[in-house]
């Protein structure tokens, strides 16, 4: 299964997750089996309140789902959209904790009730 998180700095499975989806610096797509990653970066990261656009970042990826420690509701919505699930990384901060996390089935699927009403920063 391959997962994208994004990531604040481009470390591969050492890489810290960013607090938004949007504001990540860079978006690290980890297969599960393998731990293998690939980081793509982010250049969408500067944009207007409600104008994240994931997938025009993510343009050509394989994902399964995303991982995230926060996401806006417009997001949200443009990856439920496209079937893609997300999931809340429950303050796990390292790739490789967050992995380990989802594998175990400690992290739960974000509905729209979970979204952020604004963006939180970097």
């Amino acid at each position: 299964m391959k997962l994208c998180l994004p990531v604040n700095e481009s470390k591969e499975i050492d890489s810290t997750i960013c607090a938004h989806f949007g504001s990540a610096p860079f978006f690290m797509i980890v297969d599960t089996d393998t731990l293998n990653c690939k980081a793509i970066t982010n250049t969408n990261q500067h944009h207007s309140h409600g104008m994240c656009q994931p997938l025009a970042a993510l343009s050509g990826e394989q994902i399964d789902g995303i991982i995230v420690g926060g996401i806006g509701g417009g997001a949200l919505s443009k990856l439920h959209a496209q079937n893609i699930k997300v999931y809340k990384s429950n303050g796990y901060s390292s790739i490789k904790d967050v992995v380990d996390a989802y594998k175990k089935g400690l992290l739960s699927e974000m509905g729209m009730e979970s979204a952020c009403s604004h963006h939180h920063g970097h």
